[in-house]
C-alpha cells in the first residue's frame, strides 16, 4: 500500500509496475451478451443498463479509433500516462475466437498500449477462448474481469443473471490454472439482500487462496432509468446515505486479504440515467469519506481478514 492509503489500490499497482501513471481506456468492442440474445436469456441482468454499463466507454467504427479518441480525450490531463486498453461494455468474451483475437489485438498491437482488460461473465470461457487468453497473456500485461456479483442463487434468479456460482468457480479454477489474473465484481445493496449476505459473498471470493483474485471490485448497486430493475423496483434505494455506504465498505475492507488489488469502490454511472442513490454520482466525495473513515478508525485493507 501506498501513497498514504490504507488499502492496496490498483492504480498504486500500476504505477509500480509501469513506472508511472497507467490510465484505462474504456471501450466498446461491438459484443452483446447471452442474456440479451436469447441464447440464455433476454433483456440481461436486471440492474443493467441499456448500454451494458458501457455508458462511459468510447464508441467508434473501429478499435483503433476507439483506442485513439480516448488517448487524445485524456492525453492533455495525463500527456505522459501510460494506457491499458479496458473492453468494458457487455460480454467481451462472447464471440468467435478469430473475432476475440483480432479485437484484442487490434488494441495491442498500439504501441501506446500497455495491455488490456477484458469484462465478462463467469460462463461464456470456453476452451478456445482460454487458449486464447492463455496465449496473450504470455506476451502482454491483462487481466480478466468476471461479473459474479453475489454467490447467493436467489438473488441470481431474482436479477436474471443466467450463471450461477458453480459457473464462476470452473472459470476461476481454469484462469488460475492457466496463470491468467482476475478481478471479481460485486454489488453492495442488491435487492433482498442483508449485510451478512453480502459478507458472504465477499468471504466466499476472498477467503480460500484456490478462489481467491488478483483484484475486487465492489459497486455500489445503481438504479438507472433504462435498467429492467427501474420497470420493477423504481421505488428501491440501497442505502439512505453515503454514510451508511461508506460505513459497510470500510468493514469490508478490513476483511479483504491485503494482497487483493483494489479496483472499484462505488459506482460510476452517468448523472443523466441516474435514480437511486441520487448522491452516487459523487464518486469522489465517497472514495474521500471512506479514506477519512479509515483514517477515523485507524484501520485498513485486512485489518481482520482470516
Amino acid at each position: 500500500m501506498q501513497g498514504g492509503e490504507r488499502y492496496n489500490s490498483i492504480s498504486d499497482f500500476l504505477k509500480k509496475e509501469f513506472g508511472g501513471k497507467t490510465v484505462k481506456l474504456s471501450v466498446d468492442a461491438g459484443f452483446t451478451c447471452p442474456n440479451r440474445d436469447g441464447s440464455k436469456g433476454s433483456g440481461g441482468c436486471s440492474f443493467c443498463s441499456e448500454g451494458g454499463s458501457g455508458e462511459l466507454a468510447a464508441h467508434s467504427s473501429s478499435m483503433a479509433e476507439s483506442v485513439t479518441e480516448q488517448i487524445d480525450r485524456l492525453s492533455a490531463k495525463w500527456p505522459d500516462a501510460n494506457y491499458i486498453a479496458y473492453f468494458q461494455s457487455f460480454t467481451n468474451t462472447y464471440a468467435p475466437v478469430e473475432v476475440l483475437k483480432e479485437r484484442y489485438y487490434a488494441a495491442l498491437d498500439d504501441p501506446r498500449i500497455s495491455g488490456i482488460a477484458i469484462a465478462t461473465r463467469p460462463d461464456c470461457l470456453p476452451d478456445d477462448v482460454l487458449d486464447l487468453l492463455e496465449e496473450i497473456n504470455k506476451e502482454h500485461f491483462m487481466w480478466v474481469e468476471l461479473g459474479l456479483q453475489s454467490v447467493h442463487r436467489t438473488t441470481q434468479d431474482a436479477m436474471n443473471l443466467c450463471y450461477s456460482t458453480e459457473d464462476y468457480d470452473r472459470s476461476v479454477a481454469e484462469l488460475k490454472r492457466r496463470g491468467i489474473r482476475f478481478v471479481t465484481h460485486l454489488i453492495l445493496g442488491l435487492p433482498g439482500e442483508t449485510e451478512d449476505m453480502m459478507f458472504d459473498s465477499l468471504r466466499y471470493v476472498c477467503e480460500d487462496p484456490a478462489r481467491r483474485p488478483f483484484g475486487l471490485k465492489l459497486h455500489l448497486m445503481n438504479i438507472v432509468k433504462t435498467s429492467p430493475l427501474y420497470k420493477e423496483m423504481p421505488d428501491y434505494v440501497p442505502f439512505d446515505s453515503i454514510e451508511s455506504y461508506v460505513d459497510l465498505v470500510v468493514r469490508c475492507l478490513e476483511i479483504i486479504p491485503p494482497e487483493i488489488t483494489i479496483h472499484r469502490l462505488t459506482g460510476d454511472v452517468p448523472r443523466k440515467i441516474l435514480v437511486s442513490p441520487e448522491w452516487s454520482y459523487r464518486k469522489r466525495t465517497i472514495l474521500n469519506a471512506i479514506n477519512k473513515e479509515l483514517a477515523l478508525r485507524d484501520t485498513y485493507q485486512g485489518a481482520r481478514a482470516l
